[in-house]
């Protein structure tokens, strides 16, 4: 064989396109893709268009909101509805309380429950199996039933302080708990741990260097999950705060909508500014929530 053969071979078969993977692309095949992008369009609609539809209405005068017939387009455009809400509500107290403590609990209770999961997964005592049944059993109680006992245990004990009180119900979730001990035991081997605590690594330390890096993805996860729930919470303070100058912002726009004007203009100017901060956290932390979504999905 000569040189030049050896080369024009090299070349075809460098150039040589792999025929594609996949099943091959029939009639049937199309019209099954194309009802599929079909349906996540519609349903990319239905849960975009509302937020359309309350960014538009944040831009409209108080009357043009429920003009005939409907017009997603601001025609003419304003921003007075931001400056009304800014100027005769105190907007940023609210604001500054529920992202205060949205973050004071979401740092707690990814911690707390990274441990507890820990624990479940990689410890063995008396009583374990009892009491991780009895944490699982309480997600399938609703949180109104437990309301009145735990404002109770609140106000008895003297933490009825907002700052405080509010972060009480998620420091420990048992969601967040049987989440991270599942991830705990499926992803972080045992002989990781041993390797460790032979390097003479405390149990802190093993959690601390060892099991937390591991857990990224999942405490991205579990971080963006308890921002929202935290963020989001309305029942709770409801019952807890009394001061207006105190309300969270879910109560703080219940309350704009509540009153005698029904300012709509001014609750969809409140709720497009409310809407940021967890679009931020999830922006932040997109790619660990994806992760932690998918984790175990695929092996191999």
């Amino acid at each position: 064989m000569t040189a030049s053969t050896v080369t024009e071979a090299v070349t075809t078969r460098g150039t040589t396109r792999r025929p594609r993977s996949g099943p091959p692309r029939t009639p049937g095949w199309i019209a099954r893709r194309g009802l599929l992008y079909a349906t996540l369009v519609v349903l990319l609609l239905v849960f975009v268009f509302p937020l359309l539809w309350a960014l538009s209405g944040s831009f409209k005068r108080r009357g043009d909101i429920f003009s005939t017939p409907p017009t997603l387009v601001p025609s003419p455009a304003t921003g007075e509805n931001y400056v009304n809400l800014l100027t005769t509500q105190p907007f940023w107290a609210w604001f500054g309380i529920s992202v205060g403590t949205a973050v004071i609990a979401t740092v707690v209770s990814v911690f707390v429950c990274a441990m507890a999961g820990y624990g479940f997964a990689k410890f063995r005592f008396r009583g374990k199996r009892v009491l991780f049944a009895v944490m699982f059993s309480s997600l399938s109680v609703p949180f109104a039933v437990i309301l009145v006992p735990l404002f109770i245990l609140v106000v008895k004990s003297g933490l009825a302080n907002p700052w405080f009180s509010l972060i009480v119900p998620w420091v420990a979730p048992a969601f967040g708990i049987f989440m991270m001990q599942q991830f705990i035991t499926q992803s972080i081997p045992d002989e990781i741990i041993e390797a460790a605590r032979i390097d003479g690594n405390s149990e802190f330390g093993t959690f601390r260097r060892v099991v937390l890096p591991l857990l990224r993805p999942s405490l991205g996860a579990l971080a963006v999950w308890s921002f929202l729930q935290s963020y989001n919470s309305f029942l709770w303070p409801l019952v807890l705060v009394s001061n207006s100058d105190q309300y969270t912002l879910p109560l703080g726009l219940n309350a704009i909508f509540a009153s005698e004007n029904r300012s709509y203009d001014l609750v969809l100017a409140g709720a497009v500014l409310a809407s940021v901060p967890t679009i931020l956290v999830f922006l932040l932390l997109r790619k660990q929530l994806l992760d932690g979504l998918t984790a175990g999905a695929v092996k191999g």
